[in-house]
């Protein structure tokens, strides 16, 4: 096994292990709950670690993590633009007055 990632979230560590199993890459998470540990363990061995089993598919899997490093980030919120109220960027309509917010 050879270590691949330290992720700064948990949801990181699995979506980058997911995008792994997609590509035939076989990965585990560690470290799941060791952000409890913080203070007593040094913060970057506390962090979420994403390890591949076969130390051949390392340039492969490395790959697959730059790609997910280099994903343009998703807004957080889009504003309506009829009552300027924020919404999820996941919304279409406006939980508020219902309006498009395409």
């Amino acid at each position: 096994m050879k270590k691949l990632y330290s992720a700064a979230s948990l949801p990181d560590a699995h979506l980058i292990r997911n995008l792994l199993d997609q590509a035939g890459i076989e990965a585990h998470v560690f470290n799941e709950n060791a952000q409890g540990g913080v203070g007593q363990l040094p913060v970057m061995d506390a962090y979420p670690q994403v390890w591949i089993v076969d130390e051949r598919d390392l340039s492969r899997a490395r790959g697959i993590v730059e790609a997910f490093e280099h994903m343009p980030s998703i807004r957080s919120n889009l504003r309506c633009q009829q009552c300027s109220e924020d919404n999820p960027s996941t919304f279409q309509v406006c939980w508020n007055c219902g309006s498009s917010l395409g």
